[in-house]
């Protein structure tokens, strides 16, 4: 086996961590001597030891003279555990392989340069574009302190997410529909307008099996959520935030009381402004957002510039109607030229259904 088949069985192991290490990064580690793997670890926990300490912790022989190969750069600082670094050099491992530089400022290059000054070989950017791709979110997120926002809608090939009459059950079929609870589990928080809450009635929890929930975050400019809503009865189980502008002090009482947290937030455009929820979740180290809203939430999502990603579902269905509903809504933009222009797209067969990924760039000119 060469550099990438071990990197690659790093990358598997750091997948493990997903849904639980947050904000931390995923990674994953293994240790190689003579040949033989003799230790495999992963960060399995925020606030647990990193996946070079559990690696180097599965060792039933010595690790001195070994390689590790581990996806992110070795942190050199203390954090909620000690540096990954000493642990290294103490162990006696002689080469360090690494997939991703690490990003945070009190990494970002130092933790190669003290292995390398103590000695020991060091490479890097193996796999590396796959190691980014895995912790896109923490890598955001570092660098700029606010959850990447992840816009998921599920839509048919005429491009409705829903029927004339408002019936959206179901666009896609039950594998898309897993898919989607997987990533409610994988991100930090789930966001959606107060429209998708007066049709719908959500409940906005992870359905998966061992899954973790989502913070629940409800635009909600004047606090129309209903007291009874599902959303409400829940909020003293499941995280709830409601994000409105100068709410009513009596009406933020009796939300306060279920168990919601009322933000007071600025507008933006006749709503609550998307950039100053960003900050405020950032600031709670909320790494991610999982948008399921609805066109006028998207559309506005897209305006304030806080969308990274797109992931578009799409079922071999034709709907049909002048009326139906598409995914973003608003006014749109004046021209093509104007457009939102997404880069970098997967597509992947789910079920009998296709996801469409892609980055989002900005446009060259926005109303």
């Amino acid at each position: 086996m060469e550099d990438r088949d071990y990197m690659a069985l790093a990358l598997d192991l750091a997948r493990k961590g997903c849904g639980s290490v947050a904000p931390n990064p995923m990674v994953g580690a293994v240790l190689v001597k003579n040949g033989q793997i003799i230790g495999r670890g992963w960060h399995q926990q925020y606030g647990g030891p990193h996946a070079e300490r559990s690696a180097l912790a599965d060792c039933k022989t010595s690790p001195a003279g070994a390689t590790l190969y581990v996806t992110l750069e070795p942190c050199c600082h203390h954090g909620k555990t000690p540096p990954c670094t000493e642990a290294i050099l103490e162990s006696g491992v002689a080469r360090v392989v690494i997939g991703s530089c690490d990003p945070n400022p009190l990494v970002c290059g130092k933790g190669a340069a003290i292995l390398r000054s103590y000695g020991v070989t060091v490479t890097e950017g193996v796999l590396r574009e796959a190691c980014d791709r895995l912790n896109e979110v923490f890598f955001h997120f570092i660098r700029q302190g606010t959850p990447f926002v992840v816009m998921k809608y599920a839509m048919t090939m005429d491009g409705k997410i829903a029927a004339y009459t408002g019936a959206s059950k179901w666009i896609t079929g039950e594998a898309a529909r897993a898919r989607v609870q997987a990533d409610r589990h994988r991100y930090s928080a789930i966001m959606v307008g107060i429209g998708t809450i007066l049709a719908d009635d959500p409940l906005l929890t992870c359905r998966m099996e061992g899954g973790k929930n989502p913070v629940r975050v409800i635009c909600d400019t004047h606090l129309r959520t209903p007291l009874d809503s599902k959303i409400v009865q829940t909020a003293a189980q499941v995280p709830t935030i409601l994000a409105a502008v100068r709410p009513d002090e009596r009406k933020r009482l009796a939300y306060q009381q279920a168990g919601c947290e009322v933000l007071d937030l600025p507008e933006w455009d006749g709503h609550v402004g998307l950039r100053a929820l960003m900050a405020e979740l950032g600031g709670r180290k909320i790494d991610s957002v999982l948008l399921e809203g609805g066109g006028s939430l998207n559309w506005s999502a897209l305006k304030s510039g806080i969308v990274q990603k797109v992931q578009c579902y799409l079922a071999p269905k034709l709907l049909g109607g002048a009326e139906a509903k598409s995914p973003i809504g608003g006014r749109g933009a004046a021209a093509p030229g104007d457009a939102w222009h997404l880069v970098n797209t997967t597509v992947t067969c789910v079920g009998e259904d296709f996801l469409l990924e892609s980055e989002v760039e900005p446009p060259c000119s926005q109303d």
